[in-house]
């Protein structure tokens, strides 16, 4: 894709996953400048520096960086990933406090430097740091949401790709929820192509079950602990998804995606962010309410909501 004239994407946050970020921005084009900003100087300026190093590769795309807040001025895009990482046998949820005073503290910074940028959090818990962040922030609620399950319904998509014979983007299903232990898969309007899931049929494969479907949701909930315990970290997937996120709001494209909102009233459900698809655009992403449930999916959707909930109050919101 082309660069948007004057498009600005920060990311802050220099680790792993945020320069994954910036390395699928530049790839792709996503924005006409990024920046990146991290606390540890040397180590921010050294990424920018090899990133500028390939821009002879890519797009025409400017690159900058350090470690104070005004490289973000301009942006219309701003991507956190600041925050202590997921170790081995850790989950999402056990960063909670830790990272809930990071956001606290970045955010209320982050919008005097950039007052029109869209928010987009990665930090994990994603969902708990997204209320906090659009608390303190102010901003209202299409402004600031995070990436949600964008990578878990991508994971769940190959799964049933590789397992089916069909390519990735033939596949029409959706993880929604938590992103995190209580996040749940759509089954009830998956489908391939326009087939429903257990009326797909291929004389070469065995038909799916639901026993095989609910082993793959399993799967798909537990990948990143398989990540990580293999390599220390999640992030080349994430850089990929993300990024996709950040072209829906700098291309103003609309488009439908599951990522996670602040709702309000989202059939009855409010003051929590969990991952629904929404519609990503310009002005940030809005949750579609007339998403379809069945009442097991609706139960477990609830679910997820209160296990939200129950670990905001813990944090004190």
């Amino acid at each position: 894709m082309t660069a948007i004239e004057n498009s600005k994407l920060t990311v802050v946050g220099a680790g792993s996953v945020g320069t994954s970020i910036a390395y699928a921005s530049l790839i792709r084009g996503a924005a006409r400048r990024i920046a990146l900003y991290d606390i540890a100087a040397e180590k921010v300026e050294a990424e920018v520096l090899d990133l500028a190093h390939g821009t002879q590769f890519v797009g025409d795309t400017d690159l900058s960086g350090g470690s104070d807040l005004s490289v973000a001025e301009g942006s219309q895009v701003v991507v956190i990933t600041a925050g202590a990482k997921q170790r081995p046998g850790q989950s999402r949820l056990d960063l909670a406090a830790t990272n809930a005073r990071i956001i606290s503290d970045l955010m209320p910074k982050l919008v005097q430097a950039a007052p029109d940028a869209i928010f987009v959090i990665v930090t994990n818990p994603c969902d708990v740091l997204t209320v906090i962040a659009q608390e303190v922030s102010g901003l209202p609620l299409e402004r600031v949401f995070a990436s949600g399950t964008m990578l878990d319904t991508s994971r769940l998509r190959w799964a049933l790709g590789q397992r089916v014979g069909v390519s990735t983007s033939s596949v029409h299903a959706s993880i929604v929820g938590e992103h995190g232990d209580s996040e749940f898969p759509l089954w009830s309007s998956a489908t391939i192509g326009n087939v429903p899931l257990l009326d797909w049929r291929d004389p070469e494969r065995p038909a799916l079950t639901r026993d095989e479907l609910d082993q793959i949701a399993f799967n798909v909930r537990n990948a990143a602990y398989r990540v990580i315990k293999g390599k220390g970290a999640t992030n080349y997937a994430v850089g990929l998804s993300t990024t996709r996120v950040v072209e829906a709001i700098v291309g103003d494209q609309r488009a439908v995606l599951p990522v996670s909102c602040v709702l309000d009233d989202f059939r009855g459900v409010s003051g929590v962010a969990l991952s629904v698809p929404s519609i990503v655009d310009a002005s940030g992403a809005v949750p579609i309410k007339q998403t379809r449930f069945d009442e097991e999916e609706w139960a477990s959707f609830e679910a997820s909501a209160l296990q939200m909930r129950t670990v905001a109050a813990d944090l004190g919101y």
